[in-house]
């Protein structure tokens, strides 16, 4: 196998799925290098927690800026990455659950969808996605685990219908491989066991996709 031919290595998961504990720990293996989701310098994080109808639009255009710009640093670099998010999670999950749930309005929603639409046509999907897939129960340990101060204000039937768009967001992604992991029971970071049962599955993925 050559890793060379991979490029684009993306971890999607819900709030808490462990995608940046894992994106490092892939980083350290296979040498990779890494681009983590923008959350320690993002000016509107903590304001959208705290009033999700009045940040929700700012939000989600913050991200769809980082991560487009991400996604082209990616393709123009010479190394590959795992990126710890994507793009389409923005679009095709927070966004409308926003919508849906009533703290975007439609005007905005529609404007975002566009602009989405637009940038979409300039994206590459990755050539590895990786889903943590998780239950409530688990993504609401991790999340109290790491104890940021903002996602104490997370409501519960919030990050059920996230979990909800997810599920229905894998099984219809058309868009290049693909690994769903099963990661509830699993600690990436007290129990290698379970790491390397991951690493396992990725290296046959991997060997699979580009052997020659």
């Amino acid at each position: 196998m050559n890793l060379q031919k991979v490029k684009h290595v993306a971890v999607a998961g819900n709030i808490g799925a462990g995608k940046t504990t894992l994106s490092g720990f892939l980083s350290k293996h296979y040498n990779w290098k890494v681009l983590y989701e923008d959350i320690t310098i993002n000016p509107y994080l903590e304001n959208f927690y705290a009033d999700m109808s009045r940040w929700s639009f700012n939000l989600q255009i913050y991200f769809l800026n980082s991560r487009f710009q991400q996604v082209n640093e990616i393709r123009e670099g010479e190394h590959t990455v795992v990126q710890d998010r994507t793009i389409y999670e923005d679009a095709k999950i927070f966004a409308p659950n926003l919508y849906e749930m009533g703290f975007m309005e439609k005007r905005d929603f529609e404007n975002y969808i566009s602009l989405f639409n637009l940038m979409s046509k300039f994206v590459q999907a990755p050539d590895l996605l990786i889903y943590l897939k998780a239950d409530i129960p688990t993504l609401v340990d991790h999340i109290q685990e790491r104890g940021r101060t903002y996602e104490g204000k997370i409501n519960l039937d919030y990050l059920k219908k996230l979990n909800r768009k997810y599920n229905e967001w894998i099984e219809n992604y058309d868009l290049g491989n693909l690994l769903v992991l099963d990661i509830n029971g699993k600690d990436f970071i007290k129990n290698r066991e379970d790491l390397g049962e991951v690493i396992e599955k990725i290296d046959a993925k991997l060997f699979g996709l580009f052997s020659e």
